[in-house]
């Protein structure tokens, strides 16, 4: 946790900001007090793994992919 005084970040907040990495938080003190806190929202989504939910499926209908019958009107 990084912490600058509060004359510091008024001086050069735009930068503070901009060096915040996602998820990361600065306090601001004021007299060695802490008055703030500055948190970066950007959060980075988790990657995604790739076969997570194998197994999962135990059962497919024998029809699975058969046509609809609300479609046949436009099949023909």
């Amino acid at each position: 946790m990084n912490t600058i005084s509060i004359e510091e970040a008024q001086s050069r907040l735009s930068a503070v900001i901009h060096e915040l990495s996602p998820g990361q938080e600065v306090v601001i003190t004021e007299d060695d007090q802490p008055v703030a806190r500055l948190v970066s929202v950007i959060t980075l989504r988790p990657q995604r793994k790739l076969g997570t939910l194998r197994g999962t499926v135990l059962h497919v209908a024998p029809d699975f992919d058969a046509p609809l019958d609300d479609f046949q009107d436009y099949m023909q």
